[in-house]
């Protein structure tokens, strides 16, 4: 039986076709869910795309975590189920309180968009496994409001118990601090980053085809569940 993975639309999704299409590059059955579905259906994994979900009003994410979907989406991810959230769904996986800290405006004002070389720290969550910690990956980045941030505290507990995902390298292009690219949460079966995985996963339009990696990892992690 093929893996199911659920590609969320929020209105201003924009991202959300690209990460259907590297489930199914994968190998898994992209399902389409859309923010007021109620029901996951059947979806193993869940994937949050980026874009501009409710136009960024009020803060990036801040309404799309009230969104139907999102009541199944906090549910079983707290239950184990893989949760991925790329740039937008990042912030919306921060506004839900899943992942730790929040998303604010570049450090330098502007909209960035380039390809960016990262470190893959932690490559035992449920999106890494495919990865070697310490492996260095090159995958599009494009954000106006990709900061990471989050108390002293926070980024200490963070670093020390290996949560830093992603690590941004050759500069800091939004002012995340200490260079955190994504993050995962305790149990590693929720992650967020910044840069985008699913437009670097075939060599005619990405710069590589390291993005594709998130995506056979989750893939692999659900088979052998």
């Amino acid at each position: 039986m093929t893996t199911r993975i659920g590609v969320v639309t929020f209105p201003g999704s924009l991202d959300d076709a690209d990460a259907r299409r590297a489930v199914s590059l994968a190998g898994g059955e992209a399902v389409p869910l859309w923010h007021r579905d109620k029901s996951l259906r059947q979806a193993d994994a869940v994937v949050l795309p980026g874009g501009f979900s409710y136009g960024d009003y009020l803060r990036c994410g801040a309404i799309a975590r009230f969104s139907p979907v999102m009541s199944s989406v906090l549910e079983h991810a707290r239950e184990g189920m893989p949760v991925l959230g790329i740039c937008n769904g990042f912030q919306v996986l921060c506004e839900s309180h899943l992942l730790p800290g929040a998303l604010i405006r570049n450090d330098h004002l502007r909209f960035v968009c380039r390809d960016q070389r990262l470190r893959v720290e932690n490559a035992a969550t449920d999106w890494t496994a495919d990865f070697r910690t310490g492996q260095e990956i090159t995958v599009p980045l494009k954000n106006n409001d990709g900061g990471y941030v989050a108390d002293e505290r926070t980024l200490d507990e963070l670093e020390e118990t290996g949560r830093v995902v992603f690590r941004y390298l050759d500069g800091n292009p939004n002012g995340s601090r200490r260079d955190i690219a994504g993050v995962t949460n305790e149990a590693g079966n929720v992650v967020g980053l910044m840069p985008h995985p699913e437009h670097a996963v075939e060599e005619l339009t990405g710069p590589t085809t390291d993005g594709l990696s998130l995506f056979t990892s989750v893939l692999k992690k659900l088979v052998t569940a």
